[in-house]
């Protein structure tokens, strides 16, 4: 076991002012938190509002009803997102184009739509052109302002809120202070140690330290091409509150959605092309690449150096949005366009940093983790805290008869991830033999040999 591990598990950390991190995290949890000034996108009052143009809002309408039929104006500015006020702009103008009929009254100052004949026809037109027919998309320029308004790399979360973030995992203060000097400085970090030491878990959690909503647009346009930026796979909605209850009353830009920070992980199956803008043909419209949907939140790459592209070849694609917070992605017209490049990316790998790349990628990675091995008290206290969870009765005899037997003899490490794993097994074996939930010596022998068998741990 490294020296660090040691230093780490026996050793009390002390700040710059001689006080242990414990001491001060204590202290500091009792402090209140400051409030969050929160981003509210106004509602637009007029079409110059939204960026948009006349036109484009036409287009939106005559999609929509040629996918639904006849409709109210109501339901079309529901669907399209906008205030009716400025939709009634655009359906008047329609209808002197004679590319609308009104179907029926509908009621006080709206109407049932339908296309005319010619209307249809301008509707495909539309269609062909790009076939997208949802909410209204937000100019790059108003998004690029929301960006910088509900930056990751302005938030400054405390002492307290690290370790309520990783409350539930057993960390040593001294990592717990490294990870949050790192999101303090909005900059990119390794994670890195042996397989089964939390890492991932660690990366999963950073985003929990700093509050936990932000506002996105549905959809973005440049130049007339249409790029998604919520997708319900990699984002999670979270409707918008004030005072406890929803936020129907309230007045803001529907084109935008509320979601939890996102907190996005990519393996080993990323590759070059999930980095770039692309046509979805399935929508008709751009699909934006994962460092976009990862804004105001968290990228991981997990398993960092066993992608489908070189570690160097993918931190190449990242030397400019690293330095300078800003990315540029191609478009499929060939236009290239500069967006943020605003979240804590995180490598975790289990293969030392030093073997991916050279020194001059590692500088650029300024927070280096290493996640050790447990001690054996840390060890022990892990599986105590499992036992608890699982309704087990610990007890010291079976824990001394594991360490010996199992890790000093064979010369097995200690990984963080083990406590958790033998103890279900545990419990699996008392509950299918109907004995009572204790940890014995013979419960943990038949969860080793289950759990270890045909790994080779030394």
């Amino acid at each position: 076991m490294s020296n660090t591990a040691d230093a780490l598990s026996t050793e009390k950390p002390q700040t710059e002012s001689g006080r242990p991190i414990e001491t001060q995290f204590a202290q500091l949890a009792a402090q209140p938190k400051p409030k969050y000034d929160g981003f509210l996108p106004p509602e637009p009052k007029a079409l110059e509002d939204t960026g948009l143009t006349l036109t484009e809002v036409e287009a939106l309408i005559l999609k929509q009803l040629l996918t639904t039929g006849s409709c109210i104006g109501r339901k079309i500015a529901d669907q399209i997102k906008l205030p009716f006020g400025i939709l009634q702009e655009a359906l008047r103008s329609l209808k002197a184009q004679m590319l609308l009929n009104y179907k029926g009254q509908a009621t006080v100052g709206d109407f049932e739509y339908e296309l005319s004949e010619e209307g249809d026809k301008r509707a495909r037109f539309h269609l062909e052109r790009c076939t997208y027919c949802g909410a209204a998309p937000v100019p790059l320029k108003d998004y690029i302002a929301g960006i910088e308004r509900q930056s990751v790399r302005k938030s400054r979360p405390r002492l307290p809120d690290l370790c309520a973030a990783f409350s539930d995992l057993m960390l040593p203060p001294a990592i717990i202070s490294q990870i949050g000097q790192a999101i303090h400085a909005g900059k990119a970090m390794f994670v890195f140690g042996q397989p089964g030491n939390g890492k991932t878990s660690i990366a999963e959690r950073v985003i929990r330290s700093i509050n936990n909503y932000v506002w996105i647009p549905r959809t973005m346009t440049i130049s007339g091409e249409i790029i998604r930026l919520f997708d319900p796979a990699s984002h999670e909605e979270a409707p918008p509150l004030a005072g406890g209850a929803l936020l129907d009353t309230v007045h803001f830009d529907r084109r935008w959605v509320r979601i939890k920070r996102p907190s996005i992980i990519v393996g080993g199956e990323l590759r070059m092309e999930q980095l770039e803008v692309i046509f979805n043909p399935a929508t008709g419209i751009l699909e934006s690449p994962v460092q976009l949907k990862a804004n105001c939140g968290a990228l991981v790459v997990d398993d960092f150096g066993r992608q489908r592209m070189g570690a160097a070849e993918l931190l190449n694609r990242w030397i400019v949005p690293l330095e300078k917070g800003y990315d540029y992605l191609s478009l499929p017209s060939g236009r290239q366009v500069q967006v943020p490049f605003d979240q804590l990316l995180i490598f975790s790998t289990n293969l030392p940093p030093k073997s991916l790349v050279d020194e001059a990628f590692l500088r650029r990675i300024p927070y280096k983790i290493e996640v050790n091995d447990p001690a054996p008290r840390e060890f022990r206290d892990l599986l105590k805290l499992c036992c608890q969870k699982a309704g087990i009765e610990f007890r010291d005899d079976a824990f001394e008869h594991l360490l010996t037997k199992h890790y000093a003899e064979s010369g097995r490490p200690m990984r963080y991830c083990h406590p958790r794993d033998l103890i279900e097994q545990v419990r699996t074996f008392c509950e299918f033999h109907d004995l009572p939930l204790v940890l014995t010596a013979k419960g943990l022998d038949v969860a080793v040999k289950n759990y270890f068998a045909g790994l080779n741990e030394t």
